[in-house]
This record gives structure tokens, sequence and C-alpha cells, in this order.
């Protein structure tokens, strides 16, 4: 095989060099410290004391009228060059001469340098430039290394899986039933094109895959390619974007190229949005490298050349910033959005990540499944991996239920820190805290059942109250939504009544309570006061599309729903402060118990809530879970919380 030319690094031949100049310079300094300086010299001519020179290969020699302070009366001093010399001195030489002053000199008079010679510095200092130049173009285009050359600067950096590689199919992509159906159609072409074209069918372009982190969509591309049997070209959308101008283009052109060879195939661009933002997103307008990148990818897209047997697959979470001309159809004809499973398929896709892990026999993935609503195959896979890690921490052969309980604990809310110092003041404020919306929860006749209370510290948060909904919700109701900002105020409330104080352990819930609130007023139109309008698109600030835009509203409708957002908060409050009060006895046992023992299961606290002895077993979170599916809501006050409240009364 031919072996690569690699360049030495310039930096280190830079470095040598400046080395051997600094010691060149200080030896030649230390081995004739008596030379006077060039400065000197000419002082010497100017002030008269030059009685004879000579210039002989370089060295210029002079005799004095009068000794130096040393008894020196004759002195060398090497001329760097004899042109700066007769150029500055000549003059002042010629007149001495006249006078008399300088009896005797030797040097050749009426002194000029060629043309060429003159060109020397800038000949030198060009070709440095230039060589500095290439090597650093050299090395960026062969990625820091000293290899490389100019020619792959432009080149695309694809990654391609071969049809006979390890493949993924289908089968190792579960929860996406619909997204799979829709992707089959492409399969199914790329199999037999002929199919399509005897009827007059044109498969789709391109296919944008549209969903939320880790959902998948990387995964279902290669599963495409695998089912196909075709080559599959995979590069990300940020590799198209360089520091020189025209790199982009030239690599999307280079990238098509490549996949045209290898037709039919497919090219998959991950994270499109990189490449495909929306143009005239600078603020100040101006026709920037990605712009030019982006409209060479519209080309070759849909445009004249044509792509026979290269299909597009890409895949963003940021749909609305991507350029509406990449979104028509005959280049993205086909959206497809890849949500988050449901229960049936989170527990297919914990089946598929469980097929290389131990599991012990009281693992029943269907209740896991539906204790984990709103996890994405992202959090499932790490889901069963922290379990293992777990289960391996404490030399378990097999990942038994209770390592899956507390691995779900530690992806939602991080690690337990028990090594943490909690003051006996502090463990009482978080323990009231927590009460509070433990029991405001329980007596609210929409909101999900709690089904752990804990005031052992994890992540950032002092504590923590879990509650798992019995069922998957796509909406909530005014209803719904309201019980969730008068929960989210039972930390306060219940400091308010047992400490007669507040701390700052509640600034998130109200930050949370807030949103919602603004969001049931200004976004859903649930105001009866402000109607049934929508002031508020619920979309993130786009800076180059929003930068002008203004609000679709007027200053006092701003008010007015300022206004209804206080109100709401405020009655909110009311009512969360009616229920703990009616209920204080009971609000007085659970922050008891919780400063006793730091944690208490669903088992537990509805015993409690109904007057019942309290039993010593408490459930996990995972095993009374075995009939509810839902997402995961922690109510969590913040990690500083002020302790100068009095003890309550237990």
């Amino acid at each position: 095989m031919k072996q690569q030319r690699r360049f030495p690094n310039f930096g280190v031949i830079l470095f040598i060099l400046a080395l051997f100049i600094g010691l060149f310079m200080i030896l030649s300094s230390e081995a004739d410290n008596r030379e006077p300086t060039y400065s000197q010299v000419r002082a010497m001519f100017e002030a008269e004391q030059v009685k004879a020179f000579s210039v002989e290969d370089g060295l210029l020699i002079l005799d004095l009228h009068k000794p130096l302070e040393d008894g020196r009366d004759t002195v060398t001093k090497k001329l760097a060059s004899f042109e700066v010399f007769y150029n500055d001195l000549h003059e002042l030489i010629d007149e001495q001469v006249a006078a008399g002053i300088i009896e005797d000199y030797d040097y050749p008079k009426g002194y000029e340098s060629p043309w060429w010679a003159m060109m020397i510095p800038y000949v030198l200092v060009g070709g440095l430039f230039l060589l500095i130049m290439f090597f650093l173009m050299n090395r960026a285009a062969s990625g820091g290394g000293g290899g490389g050359s100019m020619a792959k600067f432009g080149k695309a950096n694809v990654r391609t899986i071969n049809p006979s590689d390890e493949k993924v199919t289908f089968r190792d992509v579960a929860g996406a039933e619909e997204e799979k159906a829709e992707l089959a159609e492409i399969v199914d072409f790329l199999r037999n094109p002929a199919k399509y074209s005897a009827i007059g069918a044109k498969i789709p372009k391109g296919v944008l895959l549209v969903g939320p982190p880790g959902t998948g969509k990387t995964l279902i591309a290669k599963a495409v390619a695998g089912e196909a049997g075709v080559q599959f070209l995979s590069i990300s959308g940020s590799d198209f974007v360089e520091l020189y101008v025209g790199v982009g283009a030239s690599r999307v052109r280079d990238l098509f190229e490549q996949a045209k060879k290898v037709a039919p195939s497919i090219v998959f661009i991950d994270e499109i949005d990189a490449v495909g933002r929306r143009r005239g997103a600078g603020i100040g307008g101006g026709h920037d490298e990605r712009e030019q990148t982006l409209n060479q990818l519209l080309v070759e897209m849909d445009g004249f050349t044509a792509n026979a047997g290269v299909i597009v697959i890409a895949a963003t979470n940021r749909k609305d910033i991507l350029d509406p001309a990449l979104l028509r159809p005959g280049r993205f004809d086909r959206q497809i959005y890849v949500g988050t499973p449901d229960s049936k398929g989170r527990e297919e896709i914990l089946k598929v990540h469980a097929r290389n892990k131990a599991l012990s026999d009281d693992v029943d993935l269907s209740v896991v499944a539906k204790a984990t609503s709103g996890f994405t195959g992202a959090d499932l896979a790490n889901l069963l991996n922290e379990a293992a890690l777990h289960a391996a921490r404490n030399n378990r052969p097999l990942i038994r239920m209770a390592d899956l309980n507390e691995a779900m604990l530690k992806v939602i809310a991080g690690p337990e820190k028990r090594s943490r110092v909690v003051t006996e003041h502090e463990k009482r404020l978080t323990s009231v805290h927590e009460a509070g919306h433990a029991v405001v929860m329980y007596h609210l006749p929409t909101h999900d059942p709690v089904h752990q209370i804990t005031i052992i510290p994890r992540g950032g948060a002092g504590g923590m109250t879990i509650s798992l909904p019995e069922q998957d919700h796509s909406y909530l109701s005014r209803n719904e939504m309201f019980e969730q900002i008068v929960s989210l105020l039972g930390g306060r409330v219940a400091e308010q009544l047992l400490l007669d104080d507040i701390s700052t352990g509640a600034s998130n819930d109200i930050e949370r309570a807030t949103a919602i609130a603004r969001e049931m007023v200004g976004r859903y139109g649930m105001s009866e006061k402000l109607g049934t309008v929508s002031y508020d698109s619920g979309s993130e600030i786009f800076v180059g599309r929003d930068y002008e835009k203004t609000k679709s509203y007027s200053e006092r409708t701003a008010g007015s729903i300022d206004d209804e957002v206080k109100a709401l908060i405020d009655r909110a409050y009311k009512q969360c402060q009616a229920i703990l009060t009616e209920h204080l006895d009971q609000l007085k046992d659970i922050a008891g118990y919780l400063q006793e023992n730091e944690t208490m299961a669903r088992n537990q606290f509805e015993a409690a809530m109904q007057g019942l002895p309290i039993p010593a077993h408490a459930d996990s979170i995972l095993a009374s879970a075995e009939d509810e599916e839902a997402p995961v809501t922690i109510e969590a006050p913040d990690a500083d919380v002020d302790l100068d409240e009095e003890d309550f009364d237990e």
C-alpha cells in the first residue's frame, strides 16, 4: 500500500529555529562583548573621532584620534549590511575626508546594490507567508494532522455503511410502528423500483424525521438502509459548515456525487438544522457561508441535475427554524413525526435493550413500561444501563426490580446525596414543604396519586414528591391545569401555616405555577375575561426571523394578561390554604413521619391519610405501578433554602 507523505509539525520547526537563532545571538554577544553598537560607531564619526578606517570582508576597522577609556585606539565592528552603512554615512565620510579629519580610508566608494538584491527581503517574507499558509491549510484539510492535501478540503466527511456489514433492521426499532410503516414504501421502492415506475409513481426525494431528542430518528434511518440492502451515507449538518467560503457547497456536491456512484443509496443528514437554517436569519442581512451551502443543497435535491436512485433522509428537532424552500414538496416530500412511545411501545423498546442483560425473575418489563411514560427510547436504554450498573456495583449477577426502581429515580432526579450534611432545621423545613405537596395532591379530585415522598437530597433538590398518573394524557383540561397550580403551591402554604414563615425552597414551584397560569391565559384561551383568544404562539424565539417582530396585542391587553395570571395564582393559593387548614393534623403527621424516616412510600402515605397504622414495609414505585401508566411528576424545592424558621409542633 502506498504510504502517505507526512509533513513535520510546522510549529515545532518554528520553535527549534527560534531556539537556534536565540542561542546564536547569545553566543555572538558573549564572544565579543566589547564590540561597539552601530549607534556608537555612528556617534564616533559624528564626533570626528575617526582618524582612519577600512572595510574588509564585512568587518569595519576604525583607528581613533584619541584612545577610549579602556585604552583602545582601534575598534572593530561587524557590518550586517554594507549597503546600510554606505547609504547612511558616505556623505559625512566624504566631508571629513575633504576636511582632513579622516586621513586614510579604504572601502568601495560609490557602492550601489543591484535591484535584485533589494528585492530579496520582500521575496523572503512573501515566501515565508505562503509556506505558513500552505502548512496551515494542509493541516486543516487533514483534520489537524500532519498529512493530507488541499484536494481533501472540499471532500465531504461521509461515513459509509455497506449492506454486507452488520446492519440494523426494523426488528431493532421498537415503539415506532407507524413510522416504520411510512418508511416501508421507501424500502420497497429501493428493492423494486420498476413496480412504481410502471404505474407512473415517483418515490419521495426526501424524508424529514422530526421529533424530540432520543426518540430514535437516526436508528430508523439506519434501519431503512438495512432493510433495503443499499449503501447508507451518513453525514452531520455541521460537517458542511467551514471557515473558508465555498467549502460547504463543495462538500454538498461531493456528497451527492458519491451517492450517485453507488446508487441506489440513502443519504442521511443528521441535525440538518445546522445547515438548513432559514435564510436571511443574519441581523443586517448578508450572504454567508451557511446560506451558500443551503443553496447548493436545495439545487442538489431538486434542481436541473437528476438524482435517480438517491433518497435523502434528514433528522432534526428544530423544524421551526428550517428554511421553507427545504420543506416544500420535491425536496422533503414526506415529514414523519417520531414522538415519545406509548406504554406498548416502551415495553417493546425495553425488550430490545434487555436482550443482552441478565434479568431476575422478579423483573416485569410491562410494569416498568407503565411507570415510565414520557421516556424516550434513549431514556429507556439509559434506565436499563443504570440498573445494570447498580446491580454490578452491589455485586449481584442479575438485575432485580429494586435496581430498576433506583435507576428510574436516578434518571429522573439524579443520585441520592446521603453524604450531604443536612441540619435538623433544614430537615424540618423540607419535611413540611414536601408534606404540603403530598396532602394537597391527595385531596385534589383530578390530581395524580402520590407514589413516594422523600427529603433525601437528589440532584439539585433538597427533597421531592413523586406522583404517577393512572393513564397517559394527550391533553389537559382547565381543571387539571388549575389543580396542578394548587399542588405546586402546597409547599409554600405549608411553610406559612406550620412555620409561620416562608423560604426560598418554593422558588421553583412558584416559577412552574406561574408558567402554567400564563399558558392557560395567553396560549390556551382559558380566561373568561380575555375570552377564547391566543396571545402567545408558544414557539421559541428565532432571532433572525423574530428580531423585528412586534407583539400581536396592545400594552393594555398585556396588563390584562398579567392581572388574570395573578388572579389565577391568588385563587389557587386560597384553595390550597383552605385544603391544608382543614387537614392540618394530617399535614403535621406526614411532616413528622418524613422528619423521622426521610422517605414515605405510597402504601404508607395512604394509610396515614386514612388514619390507619402506617405499615413498616415500603412498596417501591415500580412494584406499586402495575396498573398505571403516565409521566412521572416531581415536586421538588430548590437545594438552597432559608433556615430561619422555628420548630413546628408535631
